[in-house]
C-alpha cells in the first residue's frame, strides 16, 4: 500500500516512528513534519518545517487568529506558505512525501486539505500521520482503500521504524 499513515493517541510518539524511519532510508524526501515550540517545560505552540529547511509557526498561544484549537491560535497563512508549498513541491521532485501531521490545526486551510488529497490520490509514496479526531475529512481519508492505517502503541513503537522502513524500500524498488 502506497500510503502509509501513523495514528494514535496524543504524546505516543507517532512523529518519533516517523524520524526513525527517515533514519533508515535513503530516498529523496519532501512535504513537513511539525515540532514543537518550548519556553522551558511548557509547550507554546508548534512549527512547520520542511526538510530541505524552510519553516513557519503552524500555531502559537500569542498568535491571533480566528482559527483555533485549545489555546493555539492557528496560522493558517503559514501553513498553506510552508506546508502546501512542501506537498506541492513533493509531488513534483520527490520519492517519498512526508506529511506530519494531517489534524485539526492543518484542516483550517481548504489548500491543505486539496494539496493532502492531491499527494494521496498521485503514484508517489505517502507517508504519515492522522490524529485521531472524527472529522469528515479524516474520516474519508482512512476510509481510503489506498491507506494503510497503523496505530503507534506503547509496545509497537520501537520495531515500526524498521518494520515501515523495509515495507516503504520494497515498494519504491519494485
Amino acid at each position: 500500500m502506497k500510503n502509509i499513515l501513523l495514528t494514535g493517541v496524543p504524546g505516543i510518539g507517532k512523529t518519533t516512528v516517523i524520524e526513525k524511519i527517515l533514519s533508515e532510508i535513503s530516498l529523496n524526501i519532501g512535504g513537513f513534519y511539525t515540532r514543537e515550540l518550548r519556553r522551558g517545560k511548557v509547550r507554546i505552540g508548534f512549527r512547520i518545517v520542511t526538510p530541505d529547511g524552510h519553516e513557519g509557526i503552524l500555531a502559537h498561544t500569542d498568535c491571533e487568529s480566528p482559527w483555533r484549537v485549545g489555546k493555539y491560535g492557528v496560522n493558517v497563512r503559514e501553513m498553506e506558505r510552508v506546508g502546501v508549498a512542501a506537498l506541492d513541491q513533493a509531488l513534483q521532485e520527490r520519492d517519498l512525501i512526508v506529511m506530519d501531521e494531517i489534524g485539526k490545526m492543518e484542516l483550517f486551510s481548504k489548500r491543505f486539505q486539496h494539496a493532502v488529497l492531491r499527494c494521496l490520490r498521485s503514484e508517489k509514496r505517502v507517508l504519515g500521520t492522522i490524529q485521531k479526531s472524527k472529522t469528515p475529512f479524516l474520516e474519508a481519508i482512512r476510509a481510503r482503500k489506498d491507506v494503510r492505517l497503523v496505530e503507534v502503541t506503547i509496545s509497537n513503537r520501537d520495531a515500526l521504524p524498521q518494520e515501515i522502513a523495509g515495507i516503504l524500500l520494497k515498494e519504491c524498488d519494485g
